[in-house]
C-alpha cells in the first residue's frame, strides 16, 4: 500500500509513459495527415466524440466504483482478522486459567508453566494462521519457513505444508485443541468453549471474505469494454480536435497533439488505476498490506503473552508498505 501524501514523479511516470508517447505519435500522425498531407477527410465533427467522451467517464466511473470496493472490502476484512486475533488471545490468556466446573471431568490442577505452555502454544497457531492466510491469498508457499513454521510444533508444520488451504487447517487443529481443553484437562467450562469456537467461527468467516475476492475476478466484461471505450475515444479525439484548432490558424492545428495527449493520458490514467485496485491481495503497490497486519498482530499477541524481545513493526520501502 503506497502510504506518501503524493505520488512521486517517477512512479507517475512509470505508469504513464507508455500511454504518453503512443498517444503523441497517434495525434502527430493525424495532424501531418489532415494538415501537410492535405488529407481532410480524416477529421470527423467534434460533438459525436465530447458525447462519446462523457459516456466513457461514466462508465470508467462505475467500473473503478466497482474496484474500489473489492479493495476496501479487503481491508475491511483483515481490520477484522487483527480483531479477532486480538480477541482470541484475550480468550486464551483468560480463560484458560485453572481446572473448572465440568461434569465427568476429574483433572488435576495445572501448574503455572504449564499453563504458559498451552498459552504459547495456542497464541503462536493463532498468530501462524494470519500468516499462513496471507500466504496462501498471495500464492507465496516459499515463505512458509521463514513466515509459518517458527509458530509451530515442527511435526504440525510439516504436516500443514503440503495441505490445499493451510489455514483452514490450522483453525481446526485449534478447534481440536480447546476440545481437548474442555474434555480432558478441565480447563475450559461449556460456556468459554462456546465463545472461543464462535472466535474461531469468525476467523473462518473472515478467511472466506478474503477467498471469494480472491477466487472471483473483477467481471472481465466491465474491466475488458472499459479498457476498449477508453482507447476508442482516445483514437477519435484527435480527428475530432484538429478541425476545431484549425479554425483558429493554420499553425494552431499542430495544438491537437498537447490537449489530445493531455486528454487520453488522463482516461488512460483513470482505466489503470481502476484495474490495479481489482485484485487486493497480489502484493502490489496499492495492495492491502497484508505483511504488515501481520507483523502488528505478532508484536500485539506476543506483548498479550509477557514476551519482551519482539521483532519491530515494518517500515515501507520507498513509500511502499506490503
Amino acid at each position: 500500500m503506497y502510504i506518501r501524501e503524493n505520488l512521486r514523479w517517477r512512479i507517475i511516470w512509470k505508469l504513464g509513459w507508455k500511454p504518453i508517447v503512443l498517444f503523441t505519435l497517434y495525434s502527430g500522425l493525424v495532424c501531418l495527415i489532415y494538415g501537410p498531407l492535405h488529407f481532410r477527410s480524416v477529421a470527423i465533427p467534434w460533438q459525436p466524440v465530447a458525447t462519446l467522451g462523457t459516456a466513457v467517464a461514466f462508465y470508467i466511473g462505475f467500473k473503478n466504483n466497482g474496484s474500489y470496493d473489492r479493495f476496501w472490502e479487503g481491508r475491511q476484512l483483515w481490520g477484522g482478522i487483527v480483531n479477532s486475533s486480538r480477541t482470541s488471545a484475550v480468550q486464551i490468556l483468560e480463560f484458560i486459567t485453572s481446572v473448572v466446573d465440568a461434569p465427568g471431568v476429574e483433572a488435576p490442577r495445572a501448574s503455572a508453566s504449564e499453563l504458559t505452555e498451552r498459552h504459547r502454544r495456542l497464541v503462536y497457531r493463532q498468530i501462524a494462521w494470519c500468516n499462513a492466510l496471507r500466504i496462501h491469498l498471495r500464492r507465496q508457499p516459499g515463505q512458509w519457513d521463514a513466515a509459518v513454521a517458527p509458530f509451530l510444533d515442527e511435526e504440525e508444520s510439516e504436516k500443514l505444508r503440503n495441505t490445499a488451504n493451510p489455514p483452514a487447517q490450522l483453525i481446526r487443529q485449534q478447534a481440536a485443541a480447546l476440545r481437548i481443553l474442555r474434555e480432558e484437562r478441565g480447563l475450559l467450562n461449556d460456556f468459554q468453549h462456546v465463545t472461543m469456537m464462535n472466535t474461531l467461527e469468525t476467523l473462518y468467516n473472515l478467511q472466506g471474505g478474503c477467498e471469494r475476492i480472491k477466487n472471483t475476478p473483477f467481471p472481465r466484461q466491465y474491466a475488458f469494454y472499459s479498457m476498449l471505450f477508453v482507447y476508442l475515444f482516445t483514437a477519435l479525439m484527435p480527428l475530432g480536435l484538429v478541425t476545431e484548432f484549425a479554425k483558429l490558424g493554420p499553425l494552431h492545428m499542430w495544438l491537437t497533439v498537447p490537449f489530445s495527449v493531455l486528454v487520453s493520458w488522463v482516461f488512460a490514467t483513470i482505466e489503470t488505476v481502476g484495474h490495479n485496485s481489482e485484485n487486493p491481495f497480489e502484493n502490489n503497490m496499492n495492495d492491502v498490506p497484508m505483511t504488515s497486519i501481520c507483523r502488528s498482530i505478532e508484536i500485539d499477541l506476543r506483548q498479550m503473552l509477557g514476551e519482551t524481545e519482539v521483532p519491530p513493526k515494518l517500515e515501507p520501502v520507498d513509500d511502499i508498505l506490503y
